[in-house]
C-alpha cells in the first residue's frame, strides 16, 4: 500500500478540523440558540460527507457544502443580529440564504461560486460589524477569519502557504468557527 501524498493527508485533515470544531459548536450551543447550533452542524455534516468515501457522489458532497454555504452561515449570524435587536438584518440575511438554496440547481457552477463568496463575506461583515459595537473580541476573530476564508478563495493560485488553497481556506473556516462559538458564548453571557 503506497502512502499518501501530502495534499490529500492535508485535504482530510482540513475536513476533519471544520468538521469537530463545527460539531463540537453545535453541541455546545444548542441549548442557548438552536439556530446557530443548526448552522455549525450543516457545516460538520458537509465537511463528514467530504470525508466518508461511498458516503455520497460528489454532486451531493458539492451540493451539502453549497447548503452549509448558503444556510448554515446565514443560521450564525441570525444569532448575532437577533440577540442585539437588528431583527430585520438577521431575517433579511437568513431569508436571503434560503431563496439562494432553492436557486441554486438554476445557477451555473461560477453563479454557485460567485454567491457562495457574496454569503461568506456579508455574514463575515455583519458579524464584524457586530461584534465590534458590541466589543465582542470573538466575534471579531470569527468575523476576520470567515472574511480571510472568503478572500482566499478568489485567490488565482491553486496553492497558498504551501497547501492546496481549500485547505487553507477550510482552515481558516474552522478557526472561524470557533471564535464564533466563543463569541455565541460571550454574547449570552453580556445579555443575560
Amino acid at each position: 500500500m503506497a502512502p499518501k501524498p501530502w495534499g490529500e493527508w492535508s485535504t482530510a485533515l482540513s475536513h476533519l478540523a471544520l468538521g469537530v470544531v463545527s460539531l463540537h459548536a453545535a453541541v455546545s450551543t444548542a441549548q442557548a440558540s438552536r439556530g446557530a447550533a443548526a448552522g455549525f452542524l450543516l457545516q460538520a455534516l458537509a465537511a463528514a460527507t467530504m470525508l466518508a468515501p461511498g458516503l455520497g457522489t460528489d454532486e451531493d458532497c458539492l451540493a451539502g457544502a453549497w447548503v452549509a454555504t448558503v444556510i448554515g452561515l446565514p443560521l450564525l449570524a441570525f444569532d448575532f443580529h437577533w440577540v442585539n435587536g437588528d431583527r430585520s438584518s438577521a431575517n433579511l440575511l437568513l431569508g436571503g440564504g434560503m431563496v439562494l438554496a432553492v436557486a441554486g440547481d438554476h445557477l451555473s457552477a461560477e453563479g454557485r461560486s460567485v454567491a457562495g463568496q457574496a454569503v461568506v463575506l456579508v455574514v463575515a461583515v455583519t458579524i464584524l460589524i457586530v461584534a465590534v459595537f458590541t466589543t465582542n473580541t470573538y466575534g471579531m476573530w470569527g468575523g476576520a477569519m470567515l472574511g480571510a476564508a472568503g478572500l482566499l478563495s478568489r485567490v488565482e493560485e491553486d496553492r497558498l502557504l504551501l497547501l492546496p488553497k481549500e485547505d487553507v481556506c477550510r482552515g481558516a473556516l474552522a478557526v472561524g468557527s470557533w471564535a464564533y462559538h466563543r463569541a455565541l458564548h460571550t454574547q449570552r453571557l453580556q445579555w443575560e
